[in-house]
């Protein structure tokens, strides 16, 4: 048994000692991911404008830099200036490629997977990062000394050897940079709205525009799925009612009230049976929105016939 312990703590204490190892860029990224899914899936704070913004660099650009950390470990491998525009095209490059995975794989392209997936990489590149800065010597290990940085930035800003109008352009610069991140993280965040309208469709029982029911028995019921995708940029509630038209008399013969909110999608298979005989009935898919009965705001139809069970 004291052994069993000995080997847990020494396992516990390597991995402690593994992450506080990795250098202060590391870190950061994996701080950042962590934060970023914080703000994706904590109550209330999701729901602020941070979380686009933090979303949009972990799209844009973590993904990639972790790669290029794990690709090129040493600080000669590549300069600055080409690690971050390779972390930007990576980015680019990468999320997509795990979009497309996604796409074929039961998950589809969700939020939720996209977001786990990206993460896993993340983590998985920061491993390898790490290990292999580690088997280089650390005169040669890539790192970001960030109190340098500090120094130089007050270096250029206050020294006393610049000129009051060289000071004033850095300032105005770096000004102008941190406007422009926070305006096109803005728009970004905050799109202009579009058109606002609602999709309303049906589908036969395979899922597609085909083969929908349109023959049925008196007294047997067939399935056709109906589906709503809101994009009125609110919250919107729906009365769904189906209903037989033989020209003289007009049946309701299914019907649901719903809420979806913005860019929500509902679909659902209904099983419908028609309440009377005839031919070329028109079985009528009206949806309503916010109350309002008096007429449909999106319609689809289809010709049936049904017969008496023999």
């Amino acid at each position: 048994m004291a052994s069993k312990n000995v080997d847990a703590d020494t396992i516990e204490l390597s991995i402690g000692d593994f992450f506080i190892g990795m250098a202060a860029d590391l870190k950061l990224v994996v701080l950042f991911t962590v934060i970023t899914l914080a703000f994706i899936y904590v109550p209330i704070i999701n729901e602020s404008i941070i979380r686009s913004a933090l979303g949009l660099i972990m799209v844009l650009f973590i993904p990639g830099y972790a790669l290029i950390a794990a690709l090129f470990p040493g600080k000669k491998d590549i300069d600055g200036i080409e690690r971050t525009a390779l972390s930007f095209g990576l980015s680019i490059a990468v999320s997509p490629l795990i979009g497309l995975g996604l796409n074929y794989t039961p998950w589809g392209i969700r939020l939720d997977p996209i977001v786990v997936c990206l993460s896993i990489f993340t983590f998985i590149c920061m491993l390898v990062a790490n290990k292999r800065r580690h088997e280089l010597p650390v005169a040669e290990r890539f790192g970001i000394d960030f109190v340098g940085v500090y120094h130089q930035f007050r270096g250029e800003v206050f020294s006393e050897d610049k000129t009051k109008l060289d000071k004033a352009l850095t300032v105005v610069l770096i000004i102008s940079i941190l406007l422009s991140i926070a305006t096109l993280a803005y728009v970004i965040a905050v799109p202009k709205q579009g058109e606002k309208f609602t999709e309303f469709y049906i589908l036969g029982p395979d899922g597609k525009a085909d083969n929908y029911p349109t023959k049925y028995t008196l007294g047997d019921q067939k399935p056709v799925i109906v589906g709503i995708v809101n994009h009125e940029y609110r919250n919107v509630t729906y009365d769904l009612v189906v209903a037989l038209n033989d020209s003289a008399t007009i049946s309701n013969i299914y019907t649901e009230q719903l809420t979806l909110g913005d860019n929500q999608t509902w679909e659902k298979k209904i099983d419908l049976k028609p309440d009377r005989v005839g031919t070329n009935m028109k079985m009528e898919f009206l949806l309503y929105a916010d109350g309002n009965k008096t007429a449909p705001y999106r319609e689809c139809h289809l010709w049936v016939n049904a017969t008496k069970t023999t």
